[in-house]
Order: structure tokens, then sequence, then C-alpha cells
């Protein structure tokens, strides 16, 4: 029995097809265009187009854009369940680099999530100073400040028993982002973490505190860091006392983004920190339409399962190494 093949073209044909094959993919003209140029019908330059492929004649090779890795991209955003990831390809491991590199690709991210007149929260944290520097068109937003620093023990501002002054470097992050958009920002002098529930009602009730307390509700994008349970992987977990320390892990502790702890289901640990930290709730973080967030260290692969499980994330940046964990 004899299968039926296409016949075999000639060399006017091989010339033919190659010429609208160059017309359309090269020199951008449109079917009907070539039609009209070589007294054809749109219809049977579609079907040189197609024989064109066919004969191994067009080839498309699509390239991967430099400092990401577009394929771990997709897998890790198929894996878990994010609108958007984006993996810095990099075979760094040092700390400072990572950060680095993939605030520099956050930064950029931002850029092209913000809309004009968006409220746009930004969390404390190394990551987030770096990812400041990067921002090139941020649109006019309102910046807010998601949650208070790490205190500085030296010395005291507030009057309260306990609560010391705080790094400058939350406030600064938070009015780089507004100077970058020609927006405005909502800014306050807190420490993240303060002593007990009382402290932290009574620097709830200054107005500048209530007044960042009152915009969480109309969040439009966030941008946090994801920091794990364990010694250098949290700036809240090194700042706690070993004790402390110990019962939250007790607790099942695996995660921390902005004072709020999580287990590895992405429950928000009680007892926690939540009645004596200053910043956003869980529930202002899910409610937000875009949240960005920011992951380094390939230690910290469970902290960024349980922060997604907690509902926090619609977004995130990593590099190589974490992104490859994320899919073992």
């Amino acid at each position: 029995m004899r299968t039926s093949e296409p016949p075999r073209l000639g060399p006017a044909e091989l010339v033919q097809l190659t010429t609208v094959a160059r017309r359309f993919h090269l020199d951008g003209r449109s079917k009907v265009q070539i039609a009209e140029e070589l007294g054809l019908s749109r219809f049977k330059v579609a079907r040189l187009l197609e024989r064109a492929h066919d004969e191994g004649l067009v080839r498309i090779e699509i390239g991967r854009p430099p400092e990401i890795d577009t394929d771990l991209s997709e897998a890790v955003r198929l894996r878990h369940g994010y609108e958007h990831v984006v993996v810095a390809d990099t075979g760094e491991s040092d700390p400072a680099v990572l950060r680095n590199e993939v605030s520099r690709l956050a930064g950029r991210h931002l850029d092209e999530l913000v809309e004009r007149g968006d409220v746009v929260g930004i969390a404390w944290g190394r990551s987030l100073l770096s990812l400041t520097g990067q921002l090139t068109t941020l649109p006019p937003c309102i910046a807010v400040q998601l949650c208070g620093a790490l205190s500085r023990p030296d010395v005291s501002e507030s009057g309260i028993p306990g609560v010391h002054a705080v790094d400058a470097s939350s406030v600064d992050v938070t009015r780089r982002v507004a100077e970058a958009s020609g927006g405005s920002a909502v800014t306050f002098y807190a420490p993240l973490v303060v002593p007990d529930a009382d402290a932290a009602t009574t620097l709830r009730r200054d107005p500048r505190i209530a007044r960042a307390l009152r915009h969480y509700a109309r969040l439009s994008v966030a941008v946090v860091s994801i920091g794990a349970w364990g010694p250098g992987l949290s700036t809240v977990y090194d700042a706690l006392t070993d004790r402390e320390r110990r019962a939250l892990r007790r607790e099942g502790a695996v995660a921390e983004t902005c004072g709020i702890v999580l287990d590895g289901s992405g429950r928000a640990l009680d007892p926690g920190l939540r009645d004596r930290t200053i910043g956003v709730a869980l529930g202002d973080l899910r409610r937000t339409r875009s949240v960005v967030t920011i992951a380094y260290g390939e230690q910290k692969a469970d902290a960024v399962r349980a922060a997604k499980a907690g509902g926090v994330g619609t977004s995130l940046v990593t590099h190589s190494a974490l992104a490859r964990r994320l899919l073992a």
C-alpha cells in the first residue's frame, strides 16, 4: 500500500516558499501584503507558509533573557500556584550577592505591577533597602510602611519602658519608593517587636502609626521578604531571646514575614508575636491584589512553602538554587 506524501518541490517552488517565508517572518509583511506583491491569493500564501515550516525552511528559536531562568520560573509558578515567578539565573551562594541580584529583579517586577494611584506597602529589611535602588518607572502611588524595624537597645526615644529607638532604614525604604514614583509616603518610627501587648497598644494609638494601620486595608500591592525560623535566616528570629525562639519552634514555627510567624501549613502561630508587633496583619496581606515575596538562600524552601500556604504571595522573586529546592 502506497503512502501519500507531499509532492517533491521543484527549485522554483523552493524559491517561492523561501521568499514568502522571509517576507512574513523577517520583513514583517502581512499575508495580504505578500499576496498583493507576488500576485497570489492570501490562502495560497498561508499554504506556502505552512509548507515552509513542514519542509524545515523555517525554524523558530526562542532565546532566554539574561539574568532570568525562564524555565525554572515557569516550573515553580505551575507547581506552587503563583501568578508570577521570577528566578535569577545565578550560581552564586554568597548571601549578599544573592540579595542584590534578587532585589534587582524584584524592583523591576514591582515596576510592572504598580498602577497609578495604587497604595503600595513596603516591608522592612536589607533586601527591601536594596530593592529601592532599582526602581525606574514606578507610576505615582502612595507608599506605606508595613512594619516597624528592629530597635536599637542603646537609645530610648519613645518614653515607653523597654521600647528603644529604631533603625531609620524602615522609614527610608518607604520614602525612597515614594520618591521614585513621585508620590507620597506614609511612615512612622516604631520598633517591629515591643516587650509586651500594653506597649504595642500604646504605640498603635500614635497618630502616625494609626494612619498607617488604616492604610493597610487599602493595599493594592505589597513587597515583603520571607525569613526562615533559624539563625541568620530571619532578623526577627535573631532579635528574640532563646526562650522565645524555642517556644515558637515548639509551636511549629517555619517562616516569618513582617513579624508574622507561620507554621508549615501556613497557620499564623498563637501564641506568637502578633500582640507585640507593630505592622501589617496576615489578613491584610491576603486581601492585597499583588504581593511580591522575596526569598534568597536555599535553606528557605520550607519557609517559602509555608508563606504560600498561608496565603502570602502572588509573586515570588528568588534564585536558581532555591527554585530547585522548591521543585524537589
